[in-house]
Parts: structure tokens; sequence; C-alpha cells
């Protein structure tokens, strides 16, 4: 059974990440046959929205969920001077309102009930009027193994981690690979890995993700990184598998896994982490 994250989990990272050091900003990435634009919106949440640009139109993905940001990435899709063609929702549903979206298999019914239902109605909650209305528009839903077109540019849909939302990891030209957590070289946190299970899981996803052939790998959180991030993740989750084994309790392993990465980033959340572990 998919891990789901809690409401309270998420809202209280979201509320108490530091925002005045993230500016939102765009950057561009070369594909084969497309260009690729990382949005980084600086919102609460850490979240990251894309464009690519393909010779037939424009191709949105993970659209942002707050208002400003949503503002900002519809002013530059306007910039572009070209039409959209498709918005693609993997894991996270944002400002598309009334317009048709894609997505993985399961997912809109995922997303209209249970806790992920749950979980957008506290984002309405917490936040209020930042945020977008959720969307209202037609699904078209892409099974797991298949390969779309869109303005000319392939995107090959496959299973995300086994432990997370029931999203895809999208191929996107053969080149970048959205999953839902951008690799970094940082602590992961307990929405990431939240129990034992999903360590193995995530390292099977690693696995499949080195597989892939990309050169570059985004996160609906994180936007994009390079082979070297995914390598340092890799190794990363095969230490935090290896002191689970090696250590009886939370203490116990929280403090060797700070002493095995001393001053890597997001340190402050590793006792939370390994709590969820070993639950």
């Amino acid at each position: 059974m998919k891990k789901v994250l809690t409401l309270t989990t998420i809202l209280i990272m979201a509320l108490s990440c530091n925002t005045e050091s993230q500016n939102p900003r765009f950057t561009q990435i070369a594909l084969p046959h497309a260009t690729l634009y990382v949005y980084n919106t600086g919102d609460a949440m850490g979240d990251a929205s894309y464009i690519v640009e393909g010779k037939k139109g424009l191709v949105t993905i993970e659209t942002p969920l707050f208002k400003e940001n949503l503002s900002e990435f519809e002013q530059f899709i306007q910039e572009l001077g070209k039409p959209v063609v498709a918005e693609l929702a993997d894991y996270h549903l944002g400002g598309t309102h009334d317009r048709p979206v894609v997505m993985a298999e399961g997912m809109s019914k995922f997303t209209k009930e249970g806790p992920y239902a749950a979980m957008m109605a506290g984002f309405q909650q917490g936040f209020g009027d930042a945020i977008v209305d959720l969307p209202t528009g037609a699904v078209t839903e892409v099974a797991f193994g298949d390969k779309a077109s869109y303005a000319g540019v392939d995107f090959a849909f496959s299973h995300g981690s086994a432990t997370d939302f029931p999203g895809a990891a999208i191929l996107i030209d053969g080149t970048a690979l959205l999953t839902h957590w951008a690799p970094a070289k940082a602590h992961m946190n307990n929405l990431q890995m939240g129990s034992a299970a999903a360590v193995d899981a995530e390292l099977e996803l690693l696995k499949a993700m080195k597989a892939s052939g990309a050169k570059y790998f985004l996160g609906g959180h994180g936007g994009a990184a390079d082979a070297e991030a995914l390598e340092f993740k890799t190794a990363y989750v095969t230490k935090v598998k290896e002191l689970l084994s090696a250590n009886e309790d939370t203490a116990s392993f929280a403090a060797a896994l700070k002493a095995a990465y001393p001053g890597l980033p997001d340190e402050e959340g590793v006792d939370a982490l390994a709590e969820a572990l070993y639950k």
C-alpha cells in the first residue's frame, strides 16, 4: 500500500520554511528537441514548475499553486509567444483552472479523495486567498509504460516511488526525468522517506532513474539537478539503509547519520527522519 504524507506534517513543513532566501527565478536547459524552462517558485513548499518549449508549442508541468507565482509563470508563457498545447499535473495540482490536464493513470482519482483531498483543503485553509482555486478541467490519463507526444516532444511515463503518491516518473525528450523530489546534496526529510519500507522504495527509484539515461533530474520540489546529485543521493540512501540495520533506536541512528555527513545541509530534519524510519 502506498504511504501517504499526513496533512499536519506537510503543513508544518510548509509554514516553517524560510522563504526569504528563496528568490523566484527561471533557468533554461537545452534538450535535444526542445527547451526546458525551470521555475523555482520560492514558495513555502519549495515547489518547482516547468515549461517545455517545442517547435509546435508549449507544455506546462506542475503549474504553480500560489497566485503570485502563477502570475509570474503565465507572464513568462506570454513572452514565449507560443500556445500551450498540454498541461501536465504529475504530483502537484496547481493553477490550471478549467483547462484540460494530463495526469498519470490513477492520479486524478487519488487527488479527489482521502488524504490528498484533505491536504489540499488544508492548504486552502492555511494559506487562504494566496493560493489558486483547485483545478476543474477535464483530465486525460496516460498509462504507466506509455509514451505521449506534445508540442513535438516525447514524454514517457513510468512508475515513481512505490511509497509515494501514485504519480509518474516522466522522461522528457529522453533527457530530463521528472519525479516528485529532485536529488540534492542535503539530508532527506521524513516527507521524502516516511518509513523503513520507503528506503528500499527510494533505492529502487534511484536505480531506475540512473538506468533511464537522463542527463537532468527534475523534481516537483527542488528544481533541476545533475547526475552528480543523483549519485550523492544514491550513496546517501544506501548509507541510511546501512545505519538502520546497525542501530537499534532513533537516537543512535540520528547521531550516526549526522556523523556520516558532517555539515550537510538540512541536518535539523534528521531527528524527525529517524522517528519516521523507526515507527
